[in-house]
């Protein structure tokens, strides 16, 4: 009799997990939509963007709590398999990071709207941007390997967070010139420096993602550690927390 019942109790956990996956596909849609939003209001310096980046945040929150709430409905009422489970708990952890990194976006526009009102020094935004597009870019790839299964496609995720590191330094030391050129330059380049590192932790969570698909195609997490191309102090910078 148990039997009998497999397949159709197999087939309704496939429907639960399809409707989480598509929760995880509209939320990683919208926070890359929010990075480039942040981002370009910040390059254009546009208030109303920044503004609606802002409010977008919600929609994430809101997603992420829909995630979390039917996994534990599907944990509770279908005992998962071992593999399953492991589909499940991947889901809750990639949910997580997304958003995580639409908190950070959200940073990245609230600063903007102070820097909206000051004068920046020449180019000074311009590093930042295509420092967040190449996190977009890995964002869409990670996504697309979650749903592909594709553990090497989310390696060559994983090992990009290199380059964001490197971009990330180069722009730090920029920064660090503008101030140094002229001390009027002081306030606004502290608050692109802490965006600079909005978007460096945006590819830590992006790299995160695509660790847990490989943890979900192979079993296990990466066992070589990734290498970091960061070469300032995080500890330093964010306060020692």
């Amino acid at each position: 009799m148990s039997m009998a019942h497999e397949p159709h109790i197999h087939s309704v956990f496939d429907r639960d997990l399809e409707a989480i996956q598509a929760l995880i596909m509209r939320m990683g849609g919208l926070v890359e939509a929010n990075i480039a939003a942040a981002t370009t209001a910040l390059d254009s310096r546009d208030e109303e963007l920044a503004g609606r980046a802002r409010g977008a945040d919600d929609q994430i929150d809101a997603l992420d709590e829909m995630v979390n709430d039917e996994a534990a409905r599907v944990l509770a009422l279908r005992s998962p398999t071992a593999t399953d489970l492991r589909t499940v708990l991947s889901v809750i952890k990639i949910s997580g990071n997304l958003e995580r990194c639409g908190d950070y976006a959200k940073n990245i526009a609230k600063r903007t709207g102070v820097l909206i009102q000051m004068p920046l020094a020449p180019g000074a935004t311009q590093s930042l941007r295509r420092m967040a597009r190449e996190v977009e870019l890995m964002l869409k790839d990670a996504l697309d390997a979650y749903i592909q299964r594709d553990a090497r496609m989310a390696d060559q995720v994983r090992r990009r967070d290199h380059d964001v590191d490197q971009m990330y330094t180069a722009a730090f030391r920029e920064l660090l010139t503008h101030m140094m050129e002229d001390p009027r330059n002081i306030t606004s380049c502290m608050h692109l420096h802490f965006i600079a590192k909005n978007i460096e932790r945006m590819g830590d969570h992006v790299t995160a993602i695509a660790e847990q698909v490989i943890f979900l195609v192979e079993g296990k997490l990466p066992g070589d550690a990734r290498p970091k191309a960061d070469i300032t102090s995080t500890r330093a910078i964010e306060g020692g927390k």
